[in-house]
């Protein structure tokens, strides 16, 4: 599988990780702690962009300023 659309999968589940931090964000109560699970999720989602970013540049999967 090309990483290209590993790294817009994870790009697009970062987005709407933060939507639906700021809809918890707006419309929870303070007791709940779904705001803090979206933003761990947002977190790691972060991470795993990176690492797969990281890992294709050095294998050689991506290179710069190609398409």
């Amino acid at each position: 599988m090309d990483p290209r659309f590993i790294i817009i999968a994870l790009l697009a589940a970062v987005v709407i990780s933060l939507g639906f931090s700021v809809v918890f964000l707006v419309r929870d109560d303070s007791s709940r702690r779904r705001t803090l699970n979206a933003l761990k999720l947002r977190v790691a989602l972060s991470i795993a962009l990176i690492v797969v970013f990281a890992v294709s540049v050095l294998m050689g999967w991506l290179r710069p300023n190609s398409f």
